[in-house]
């Protein structure tokens, strides 16, 4: 398939100016196919040439202004429209297109528990095409009038408000101008619960198999949007755009979310079947808040080109955080933050694909190389920035700038340029230096403190490896001679890096010294030695969750740097977590410790004393909770119990027993949850797998079945995952991610060792044959991460030798094998 190049779209862009398009799609036709029907308004600003995309599974027919064009010279995804007349045009399409099971395009997904059917349209920089004809690019904004033929008893949702016709059809409300990528559409029998807010209905739909639980949230979700809704137009001068605001739930959904105007789709696990923790719930509610950022910064303002995308996905991020923190009850979003997300944003940093947060347009010649920056840069890396931003130059200016932003390119397409011209006029400071700085540059800095004495006051120089500017909180803290293992905060100052001499602070040094304390700055932090003595005795002692955030990622670097050793990191886990009161502080190292440190950090012979260790850890979590005041710390602690157990007994008496003795009750996913790590063991059966499916025949039920088969220790098992992963065509993309995510067991290291030459083999056919979706998968679940050795390494380079590999597939595995490297040189160091 031809991608399309930034030249190509400016090219286009100034030809071209695109009025409306008319949609008909008939979702009656069959299991496999739709119909589609297009037509497109648009006026050439010039005599020349283009070409229009679509991705059929027949083209049937094509005029442009009522003369016939041929089908068959459709080439790939392009058919090429010649010898435009100035002035405007009518391009008529209709096609029959392939409903997907990728989750790209229409996706088409029917209920194991009810049979019902559902579809929905992710539509993100490309797949347009795969749903109707477009001139497919950001900056080619149009109305759009949508009609849908679906089946009786389905529900049509879309960008705008869909009422049924007289002939059965659904007509939706013509659109605002929007790029081609945000028209969306999701049809199906859907549950929906309505309300209304501001004068704007606002819905929320999901599957009827999932009603009862949407049901029980809806009242919590609807809050959220209502408060998100309410504190983002007091920060906006711009109204809300659009007519509505429907927030649909929908099955094996690839994204977290995709902001869709008026209609945003989440993946339906949002929707909770089991227990989940507060934390839990507030990473949904950040979700809701940052699509809905989205709808000022990304639809109502949109990138020109896809190098821009990273500026969308930032403020959006930085948003939700933030208007979560002070407009909910989740005031503690920046701790989940900083052990979550900006982890996966130093990591990403740091590895050979990293690039700028705003890469150069050169950088993003065309639509395959924007895909694969969706990452820990564009996201995380991206928020911390602008949150480093508004510190430097205060909300105010921040707010004033963004919404001159939006007065002048709302309904159009802006450029990061425009961006900073606009914050560069609503203040004195130099905002295109620190552009530059902060944007355009690559990796992350080092930040470490030398404490001086000096009689009665103490000194403060900042060693700083990397050249960017920070202005960062320092915390001072004291040793509290009343409660041992206890911190207090004596003071908490703001200094700026780098700076021209040493900041001087009267009495003795204290016990600790934090610097980034708040954790306002990106970048990785270091303790001088009497400060980290301190922090291993006493840090969860520190009155401040954030505080002990910083620490426990400077722990967590130090580990990937190679500078502290992977058992001291479970040790200061073995004496703190028990301690510990903030759930995203928990569920982060404990994850860390499970699968990087005892998963591939340490020795496979050290392994069974990692695992013990943290078994001994969760066994007291569970201790300090009986008395049932803390059941997401209890729930946290069960979870990783389970995928910890290096012997069965215990977790299959609580299968057996249907709970954990003082609670929780096994409800679905702790049923999975413990019989897949029995699956790892060698602990249960194909047979015990399909009751347990019968008990629970859901989309998660096969899911979780498919995981536990794949893990099964038999080689008939492993070889019929294999099969369904890399020969057939049948696995969804969630089947194909959870058979992935059982396969490879560093307790079956022997039983799969030949399967790691094999990956290199199959992963590429896999990739080139089933396309994006599934190569991104193939990459990240797939891949044998277990195999952590020099053999291992040397396959990886080899396959990345190669010149056809298809780019997603490309990016994950160049992450992965770095990821590798840097594992074995942990085990070395």
């Amino acid at each position: 398939m031809s991608v399309l190049t930034r030249d190509e779209a400016q090219t286009r862009a100034r030809l071209l100016d695109v009025q409306r398009y008319e949609i008909e799609l008939d979702l009656t036709t069959g299991e496999e196919t739709f119909d589609s029907q297009t037509v497109i308004h648009f006026t050439a600003r010039a005599a020349g040439d283009t070409f229009v995309e679509v991705k059929p599974a027949t083209l049937r027919s094509v005029s442009l202004d009522g003369q016939p064009l041929d089908p068959a010279a459709l080439v790939e995804n392009r058919l090429a429209l010649t010898g435009l007349a100035e002035g405007p045009h009518e391009l008529r399409v209709e096609a029959e297109m392939t409903y997907s099971h990728t989750g790209e395009g229409l996706h088409r997904f029917t209920d194991p528990v009810d049979g019902e059917t559902y579809t929905y349209t992710q539509l993100f920089m490309e797949d347009v095409q795969r749903v109707f004809a477009a001139f497919d690019q950001p900056d080619l904004k149009a109305a759009f009038d949508l009609t849908v033929t679906a089946p009786e008893g389905w529900t049509v949702l879309a960008n705008g408000i869909t009422e049924q016709q007289a002939d059965g059809r659904w007509k939706a409300a013509t659109t605002p101008l929007l790029s081609t990528y945000f028209v969306a559409l999701a049809a199906g029998p859907w549950h929906s619960i309505t309300t209304e807010h501001a004068g704007l209905p606002f819905g929320l739909h999901c599957r009827r198999s999932l009603a009862p639980y949407l049901d029980a949230d809806a009242e919590e979700l609807f809050e959220i949007t209502r408060q998100c809704f309410d504190r983002y137009h007091e920060k906006f001068d711009e109204p809300y755009p659009f007519d509505s605001y429907d927030q649909a739930f929908v099955p094996e959904f690839n994204a977290g979310a995709m902001e869709n105007p008026g209609l945003v789709t989440f993946r339906d696990e949002f929707v909770y079947r089991s227990a989940v923790t507060d934390t839990e719930r507030q990473t949904r509610a950040m979700v809701v808040a940052h699509e809905m950022a989205h709808m000022w910064f990304g639809d109502l303002v949109t990138l020109r080109w896809w190098d821009d995308i990273w500026l969308n996905e930032s403020f959006a991020e930085y948003m939700g955080y933030q208007t979560l923190t002070e407009a909910t009850r989740f005031t503690d979003t920046w701790v989940d933050f900083g052990i979550v997300r900006k982890a996966w944003g130093y990591d990403a940093d740091q590895r050979p694909s990293t690039h700028p947060v705003a890469p150069d347009p050169d950088a993003v010649p065309d639509t395959a190389s924007a895909m694969l920056n969706f990452d820990g840069i564009s996201y995380a890396k991206g928020a911390s920035a602008l949150r480093q931003l508004v510190t430097w130059l205060g909300e105010k200016d921040f707010l004033a700038g963004i919404n001159t932003h939006f007065k002048r390119h709302k309904f159009g397409n802006a450029t990061l340029a425009d961006f900073i011209d606009n914050l560069a006029s609503a203040t004195d400071r130099d905002v295109h230096a620190w552009a530059e700085k902060w944007l355009r540059t690559t990796g992350v800095d080092t930040l470490t403190p030398v404490v001086g004495e000096n009689g009665g006051s103490w000194t403060l120089a900042v060693e700083q490896d990397g050249d960017r500017p920070h202005r960062i909180a320092v915390g001072a803290y004291d040793t509290d001679p009343a409660r041992p293992g206890q911190l207090v905060l004596r003071e908490r100052f703001e200094t700026d890096v780098p700076a021209t001499e040493p900041v001087t602070r009267a009495g003795a040094r204290p016990a600790l010294v934090l610097l980034n304390d708040g954790d306002l700055s990106y970048a990785k932090v270091r303790l001088d030695a009497e400060s980290w003595e301190t922090a291993l005795r006493s840090l969860s002692g520190l009155p401040d969750p954030l505080a002990r955030a910083v620490i426990w990622n400077s722990a967590r670097d130090m580990v990937r740097d190679g500078q502290l050793r992977p058992a001291a990191y479970l040790e200061a886990a073995r004496a703190h977590l028990p301690y510990e009161s903030d759930l995203a502080i928990v569920q982060g190292v404990l994850t860390f410790a499970t699968a990087q440190v005892a998963g591939r950090y340490l020795a496979a012979e050290a392994r069974p004393a990692a695992l013990a260790l943290l078994t001994e850890l969760t066994r007291d979590l569970i201790r300090r909770t009986e008395d049932g005041d803390n059941p997401g710390l209890r729930l946290t602690a069960v979870r990783h119990f389970v995928d910890c157990a290096a012997q069965p007994h215990t977790i299959q008496e609580w299968l057996a027993d249907g709970s954990v003795p003082g609670g929780p009750e096994l409800d679905p996913e702790l049923r999975w949850r413990v019989l897949y790590r029995l699956a790892v063991l060698g602990a249960t059966t194909e047979a015990e797998i399909a009751a347990e499916l019968a008990r629970d025949p859901s989309a998660t039920g096969e899911e979780g079945a498919a995981r536990c088969r794949a893990a099964l220790p038999d080689t008939a098992a492993k070889a019929a995952a294999w099969s369904a992963m890399f020969e057939g065509e049948a696995l969804s993309n969630y089947l194909f991610t959870a058979t992935a995510q059982g396969f490879w067991q560093p307790e079956q290291a022997d039983l799969v060792r030949e399967y790691v030459t094999r990956y290199y083999v199959d992963a590429v056919p896999l990739a080139a044959r089933r396309g994006p979706a599934i190569a991104e998968a193939a990459g990240r679940y797939a891949f044998p991460d277990f195999a952590v050795d020099a053999e291992a390494v040397a396959l990886g380079e080899a396959c990345l030798s190669r010149d056809d590999l298809l780019p997603a597939l490309r990016r994950k595995l160049t992450d992965q094998v770095d990821d590798l490297r840097r594992a074995l040189a942990v085990r070395d160091a």
